[in-house]
């Protein structure tokens, strides 16, 4: 790649990672699952450290401040998101590069989160795509084995060969009932993973994340760099529990087209989307046919843009459960050949 990123060490066990809320504050709403999740978070030998807006709907500036405040401290080894959002991109404009980039160290989160991953991104610091201590730590009687075996990769460091996973869900429980805390949510088979393009193998650093986020920034434009500056990178995109129309993804693959992103990067990893939510969940047949409409934009749009490109669609990083976590900015080799897929953590 032209632009250089480097993913920061891995913590060791011991190590105080801080809880922050950039986007929206579900801790306030919903603390029995917070609580969860930092206990889960001790579990695996950390301390977690909370920040004056973790449990309250901060401003933009509040929250940028609480980030700098995280990322400068030499004490902090980590930093996770609790969740997602939607006006994360009003935070960007109030971060200080030289608070955020001293003492370089892992931020882990999606959705909204693509927002500060792609700025860490574009001052040459990696990061982890993927990772909510509301959404995948604190509900259920225990963490998903495929979430904990990648945040453990992502935290620690290693190698983690990517699994298509057996089962899945798009929406948990409920957060307000008292069985989000000890149940798990009805499960449906998950389809295989679908590939596309030449059988090669293909490895780069990633850029990417949520379709609507990237949209976002790309309107934005401040925050989005000349399209040679992703040459060689593994493009990591999902669409939200918002469900934007395939066509809608469509346009925003063709605008990345346009900018020459899609047509200079070496893969494309596309996330199984979500088809369904609390009031609506579709029979298997439903989900299959909802889900084969989006890989169709996704493969129209490569077949214009870039019919080089290997793909592998309904990889199961994005908002679907269980979530597996990868690297943003990070390496990641996709075997079109073998098919599979590889994540290196450092």
């Amino acid at each position: 790649m032209s632009h250089p990123v480097s993913l920061p060490p891995p913590v060791e066990t011991g190590a105080r990672v801080a809880v922050v809320s950039p986007s929206w504050c579900a801790p306030a709403h919903y603390p029995a699952v917070h609580e969860q999740a930092l206990e889960r978070i001790r579990d695996l030998g950390l301390d977690p450290v909370e920040y004056p807006t973790t449990r309250r709907q901060g401003s933009p500036r509040e929250r940028a401040e609480d980030l700098m405040a995280a990322f400068e401290d030499p004490t902090i080894g980590a930093v996770m998101a609790t969740i997602g959002g939607d006006d994360q991109v009003t935070v960007l404009r109030h971060l200080d590069p030289g608070r955020m980039t001293a003492v370089p160290k892992r931020f882990l989160g999606y959705s909204d989160n693509t927002h500060l991953a792609n700025w860490l991104w574009d001052h040459g610091i990696g990061s982890v795509y993927g990772g909510s201590t509301q959404v995948h730590l604190g509900p259920g009687p225990a963490v998903d084995p495929h979430h904990l075996a990648s945040l453990r990769a992502a935290l620690f460091g290693g190698t983690l060969e990517v699994e298509a996973v057996p089962r899945t869900h798009d929406v948990g429980l409920r957060w307000d009932t008292p069985e989000a805390l000890t149940e798990q949510p009805p499960d449906a088979p998950a389809e295989p993973w679908t590939w596309a393009g030449p059988s090669v193998r293909v490895a780069g650093r990633t850029w990417g994340g949520c379709l609507e986020s990237v949209a976002e920034t790309m309107q934005v434009g401040r925050w989005m760099m000349p399209g040679e500056s992703y040459a060689g990178s593994v493009l990591l995109l999902e669409p939200s529990e918002e469900r934007p129309d395939p066509e809608a993804c469509f346009r925003v693959l063709r605008v990345l087209g346009e900018r020459g992103v899609l047509g200079v990067a070496a893969a494309l990893l596309w996330a199984r989307p979500p088809v369904g939510d609390h009031d609506h969940t579709p029979t298997p047949e439903q989900a299959s046919a909802r889900r084969a409409e989006y890989r169709e934009a996704v493969l129209r749009a490569v077949s214009e843009y870039a019919p080089e490109l290997v793909v592998a669609m309904d990889v199961d990083f994005g908002h679907t459960s269980p979530q597996v976590v990868l690297p943003y900015g990070g390496q990641v080799t996709v075997d079109g050949d073998r098919r599979r897929i590889s994540a290196d953590f450092g």
